[in-house]
């Protein structure tokens, strides 16, 4: 079987997989050995990181044992089992850790990540509602052609926006008075309306409606995601006074207020139901699983405690499943919290996990 057949396989797996209501650990692990094996024939640089730890498909007996690959080896190296000539689109990151080094997640065609990205947030942030109203506070692809987010926004308006939805981010920046005339109109209107964008956008909107004197009071069922953090372009804002913000500005509850959390690295996301306490608790669709570990060691820290978050996301199928994040987390008995960015002997530890991957993969 040459790789574009296997490849092929695979991704009809996935499909059929991902489509499924929920899964057992069995049924994940299987996939996960399977996606593994792919991966460790067809990925040279893994394949190279995997043999410096001993670790062979046959030792593989599930997901927590396939070898976390540190997120900035994303950075450094080509993580792809096809070629990337033959892909369809990168992903690549903001490149804001280490000067313009981005990292790039290629992939041959994106019908499993929109298939993940599909279920998921009809779920989580459609909750039952077919088509609302959506105003997009990021830039479309036609900007940003490898940016993740970009795709995530507009992909979302192309399944679930109703007429009238439209993006607010364009080459000047934000339309704050097209922006403004929507949310007025969707007020007057009395249907729910979504708004969707980069956490630092919303933050940069409200402070353009404060020195406005506006607020708004959106119809009930509108709702609101926030992404991405703030990545030093606006104001800090901590989680209590950025929710309590937005709640005050749209009149949309805090638990109507979504905040969405992943990474161009993965090919699926994260949500939590609401922000009515902070830091809420995160979760993700069948096909991801995480745990929370010490970054020197490798190994899972005792329940309760602080860690570094690693994701396996079989929806990642072309680079690796396994991430070592540089988020702190805690896990909790339907998922995580997310605490931050890694500092201190946390973020050391994240470091010479990097150096360990360069040194065995390059």
């Amino acid at each position: 079987m040459n790789a574009s057949s296997a490849t092929a396989e695979l991704v009809a797996s996935l499909l059929a997989f991902i489509a499924q209501d929920g899964c057992s650990d069995a049924e994940f692990d299987a996939m996960a050995l399977r996606v593994f094996a792919h991966q460790h024939a067809r990925n040279e640089p893994f394949r190279r990181f995997c043999q410096a730890r001993g670790v062979t498909p046959r030792k593989v007996k599930g997901w927590r044992d396939i070898p976390a690959v540190p997120i900035d080896g994303f950075k450094d190296l080509t993580l792809s089992c096809e070629p990337t000539g033959a892909c369809e689109r990168v992903f690549m990151t903001s490149g804001t850790t280490r000067g313009e080094l981005k990292g790039r997640n290629w992939h041959p065609d994106l019908s499993v990540w929109n298939a993940s990205f599909r279920g998921n947030f009809e779920r989580r942030f459609m909750q039952g509602t077919a088509r609302l109203r959506m105003g997009i506070l990021f830039p479309d692809e036609a900007a940003l052609p490898n940016s993740s987010l970009a795709h995530y926004l507009q992909y979302a308006l192309q399944e679930f926006g109703a007429a009238g939805s439209a993006h607010f981010v364009g080459a000047q920046g934000l339309d704050t008075a097209a922006v403004t005339d929507a949310l007025a109109q969707a007020q007057r209107s009395g249907e729910p309306y979504a708004l969707l964008g980069a956490s630092y956008s919303f933050v940069h909107l409200m402070d353009e409606l404060k020195a406005a004197g506006r607020e708004f009071r959106l119809p009930a069922g509108s709702r609101i995601l926030d992404t991405g953090g703030y990545k030093k372009q606006s104001r800090q804002l901590d989680f209590e006074e950025f929710y309590d913000s937005l709640a005050q500005a749209f009149g949309v509850p805090r638990e109507r207020c979504i905040n969405m959390y992943g990474m161009t690295e993965l090919s699926s996301q994260f949500y939590d139901d609401g922000n009515a306490v902070v830091p809420s608790v995160k979760s993700g669709p069948h096909w991801i699983r995480s745990r929370v570990v010490d970054p020197l060691t490798g190994r899972e820290v005792a329940p309760g405690e602080r860690g570094i978050l690693v994701h396996c996301d079989l929806a990642n199928y072309n680079s690796v499943t396994t991430i070592l994040t540089e988020d702190v987390g805690v896990a909790t008995a339907n998922g995580f919290l997310l605490l931050g960015r890694a500092q201190g002997a946390q973020a050391k530890g994240c470091s010479l996990a990097v150096e360990e991957f360069l040194k065995a993969a390059a």
